[in-house]
């Protein structure tokens, strides 16, 4: 098995929103703000090679919306999906399976693209099989009134549409050790229902994808809760177990928003699970 981080794009998000009811003086130290108030993000996918398989786990924003729409995100850098993936030695073609850990658009949004003359939507991955679970689903085409924007039928009806969707077997279980990829998810609820946080067993490591509940290595401290979580409460609690599984079993934890702490690992201390060491992507396959 080998891993590649892949980095689809960076984009800026309200640092309050991000860090919810923590004061700016406290959240800034970790991520400062930009004179809008935004601080800095990647969306950085994980593909896993793995005998015949490619598995690309989430797949950022993509490219579909207007220049509004990413003008309101600060897109800055000059990652995208495809260059990454080429840079990793892959096309689109390759991928055969898309795990979308949650259907938010910064997480989705590439796994469909516009078609060739722009009169409409395909897959990205057109040989790929795209995974999501039933319960998440469910919620992200019936969507809340707080979390509508986030849930783009233009990101989710083309992946309906194809017949090449499916959903993990959950069996109402808080960890599944073993899913269809090979790998164990944890479901949370915090963030949004049912979102799915991949473990990977490599090379006598567990790698997590932490996806949003955990967005960068600012959100260690407990109460540091992003103001888009449905349940925040409930993340306080996932949180916790999360975090400290992490530190009691030495985790690599990689992060798929912060820009500038790729891989990190985290350990007990006094005031709760903090900071061990900040990794570089190199971490993944060593030599």
């Amino acid at each position: 098995m080998k891993l590649h981080a892949i980095e689809t794009g960076n984009f800026k998000l309200d640092g309050g929103a991000m860090f919810g009811v923590v004061p700016k003086a406290l959240w800034s130290r970790t991520n400062p703000a930009d004179d809008k108030n935004r601080i800095e993000l990647a969306a950085r996918s994980l593909l896993i090679e793995d005998g015949n398989r490619l598995i690309l786990i989430d797949a950022g924003m993509g490219n579909k919306q207007d220049e509004k729409f990413f003008r309101h995100y600060g897109l800055w850098g000059n990652h995208t999906l495809e260059k990454s993936l080429r840079e990793a030695g892959f096309y689109c073609e390759d991928i055969t399976d898309v795990f979308l850990t949650h259907l938010h658009f910064d997480h989705c949004g590439g796994a469909v693209r516009w078609n060739k003359n722009r009169t409409g939507y395909e897959l990205t991955f057109p040989n790929a099989t795209y995974w999501s679970n039933k319960a998440h689903w469910e919620w992200a085409t019936k969507p809340n009134a707080r979390e509508k924007a986030s849930f783009l039928t233009e990101n989710l009806l083309p992946i309906q549409e194809s017949g090449q969707l499916r959903f993990v077997s959950t069996s109402n279980a808080h960890f599944v050790s073993k899913t269809e990829l090979g790998f164990g998810v944890l479901f949370v609820d915090g963030h949004t229902e049912k979102q799915m946080i991949p473990h990977i067993k490599h090379k006598g490591k567990t790698v997590v994808f932490s996806a949003d509940l955990l967005p960068t290595a600012g959100h260690l401290p407990l109460p540091y809760v992003m103001g888009y979580d449905v349940r925040p409460l409930e993340t306080l609690k996932e949180k916790h177990l999360f975090l400290t599984n992490a530190a009691d079993n030495q985790f690599l934890l990689f992060l798929q928003h912060d820009a500038h702490n790729p891989i990190i690992s985290v350990q007990h201390t006094e005031k709760g699970v903090r900071l061990l060491d900040s990794l570089p992507i190199e971490t993944l396959n060593p030599i």
